[in-house]
């Protein structure tokens, strides 16, 4: 099994999609993970971040978190505040940003190679292609959910400093 990132349809010849392992979605899920949580400042891009983490292999299962970028949580008001940082985010985390805090040494070419085509989608999106439907339907709190899906006051993991998930720490998990 592995994991995909694509583009919409009428965007997807632009940019060939992602084709990852189940072990490098993992690094890559992390790592921008902990990239986007060290930049985040508002709430929209801690909720980017959190949306990021919580395709968490560990918890949902190998194989299962392939995802088109027009089901991130964009907003059509904010959307081109939220690009310019997941593009920051991508290029930090190519940098190296925070992978001190990982407990394995990543395999550097395939993961900053994946990250650069990511930079690649991310860029080539516009915010004609946001569907405002996946953001209502991911914030959507359901009665009686004791763990909603974003944590309310975004709290940080005490080990890591990466936002939390209803899922726990994506640092974490993989660590079990």
């Amino acid at each position: 099994m592995s994991n995909s990132i694509s583009l919409p349809q009428g965007l997807n010849d632009s940019v060939e999609s992602i084709g990852m392992s189940n072990g490098l979605t993992s690094v890559f899920i992390e790592v921008l993970s902990i990239s986007g949580s060290i930049l985040a400042n508002t709430n929209r891009e801690k909720e980017l971040m959190i949306w990021i983490a919580q395709r968490d292999q560990s918890i949902v299962g190998m194989g299962t978190v392939s995802f088109d970028i027009d089901k991130m949580p964009w907003t059509i008001d904010h959307f081109s505040v939220e690009k310019s940082f997941m593009l920051k985010v991508i290029l930090r985390a190519i940098d190296g940003l925070g992978w001190e805090k990982l407990s394995y040494e990543p395999h550097q070419e395939f993961i900053i190679s994946a990250l650069k085509q990511f930079y690649s989608m991310i860029e080539v999106f516009t915010q004609e292609h946001v569907n405002m439907e996946s953001y209502i339907e991911w914030t959507e709190i359901e009665e009686g959910d004791n763990r909603p899906t974003i944590p309310i006051g975004y709290p940080k993991c005490e080990k890591h400093d990466v936002y939390l998930t209803c899922h726990g720490c994506v640092l974490c998990n993989s660590e079990v």
